[in-house]
């Protein structure tokens, strides 16, 4: 039976500074070199993830926008894309703007991904976005709503205090035309509203990853409840020490701790 592992980044993989420990790479790549199919799912860009994980021999694609895109991450070849259509963008900007708030819009813009937000109209949270990036040729300054709307557009977020962004979650996650996520941003006091289209789950990426490798189970692993599409799906799922309870309700067993090498102590011990 072949088996695909995949797991989560942030809090699950990643210690609390942001890396992955020098353990957990070695384990994952002498498992990877003797055949196991492994891959991560994350709200993270490509480039983002590309980073935090330098050293690490992913051999798959890998699952990135929660779900929204999965690419090759050597070549950066998307084998499966979500974008929103015109209707469902028109929806989304729409609700926005009686809400009065202005997020950060991922998109392509003359075919280059672009991260936009209006200057002034920034938030704490969107400040501390930009400047924990700014080296990111993603980022794209606007001036009008006109420019932040513009391009194919694949992805929303709100950031903020949790009771503001409240309505635009209840909203957008009791239609049956968008999938849409609130948590905390780990290790801040910062609320993330995130929008995307309908089929945008970890879980839906997962199903359509595991079918292209011809796979037979996967066994997934995560710490928030944006990873409870993978769960679900899952023949095994394993929430680290630190996750969310609400994580842990769906998950078949609980490991240790990300900043203990939860996932790469659980492979250790039970890949075959």
């Amino acid at each position: 039976m072949k088996t695909l592992y995949v797991t989560d980044l942030d809090g699950t993989l990643l210690n609390c500074n942001d890396k992955i420990s020098e353990f957990t790479v070695k384990i994952l790549n002498d498992l990877i070199d003797k055949g196991m199919c492994f891959s991560y799912a994350t709200a993270r860009s490509l480039s983002s993830a590309s980073i935090v994980t330098n050293g690490l021999s992913t051999n798959i694609p890998v699952i990135i926008y929660n779900g929204t895109f999965i690419v090759n991450p050597y070549t950066k070849e998307k084998l499966f894309s979500l974008y929103f259509s015109e209707k469902e963008k028109n929806i989304v900007i729409d609700f926005l703007g009686k809400c009065s708030i202005y997020p950060l819009v991922y998109g392509y813009v003359s075919n280059e991904e672009k991260v936009s937000w209006i200057i002034d109209k920034e938030n704490y949270g969107i400040r501390n976005y930009v400047n924990s990036r700014k080296n990111d040729k993603r980022l794209r300054p606007v001036k009008t709503k006109e420019e932040l709307y513009s391009g194919e557009l694949f992805y929303f977020t709100c950031i903020g205090e949790k009771n503001d962004l409240m309505e635009i979650y209840e909203y957008f996650n009791n239609t049956n035309e968008f999938t849409c996520t609130i948590q905390q941003e780990l290790y801040k006091k910062e609320y993330w509203c995130e929008i995307m289209p309908k089929m945008a789950t970890k879980g839906n990426a997962i199903i359509a990853l595991k079918e292209k490798l011809n796979c037979d189970r996967i066994i997934t692993f995560g710490d928030a409840v944006n990873d409870i599409p993978m769960f679900k799906i899952s023949d095994e799922s394993y929430a680290v020490e630190n996750a969310v309870n609400e994580l842990k309700k769906y998950a078949t067993g609980i490991i240790m701790s990300n900043d203990n090498d939860g996932v790469a102590n659980w492979l250790k011990v039970n890949y075959k």
